[in-house]
């Protein structure tokens, strides 16, 4: 995949809306499902806020080619796009640092956390 300009400013304004980096850092956690994957209803829980939002942001993600989505009846479950070169690598890292340093990446974890552990069932 060739790097350019359009790229970079795609996923710069994708990364430019703190919901949407704290999405990102979700999906990227370990805590994850075992297909490294959410339901839109596991980021509405932990982010605490409505479908409408959780899905616009995801819309934007899905966008810049950092999330892909993949429909199970009536919700979609989404996942990080891993590709391992130009932009993804750095993200990956900016991930990385984004949960060590942010207090409310590490409350999102443990909310998600909490609510996988009372989740009955599939969505």
């Amino acid at each position: 995949m060739k790097i350019n300009c359009e790229i970079f400013s795609s996923l710069f304004k994708a990364l430019s809306e703190e919901i949407r980096l704290r999405i990102l850092a979700l999906l990227a956690s370990s805590t994850t499902s075992a297909k490294g994957e959410l339901c839109v209803c596991d980021i509405m829980s932990a982010l605490d806020i409505p479908q409408s939002t959780a899905s616009r942001h995801l819309a934007h993600l899905r966008g810049a080619g950092l999330v892909k989505g993949r429909r199970k009846g009536a919700w979609t479950y989404y996942r990080l796009v891993q590709d391992g070169e130009g932009p993804w690598k750095w993200l990956e890292q900016a991930l990385n640092d984004l949960r060590r340093e942010c207090p409310q990446v590490e409350q999102d974890l443990e909310a998600l956390k909490r609510y996988l552990l009372t989740k009955q069932d599939a969505c």
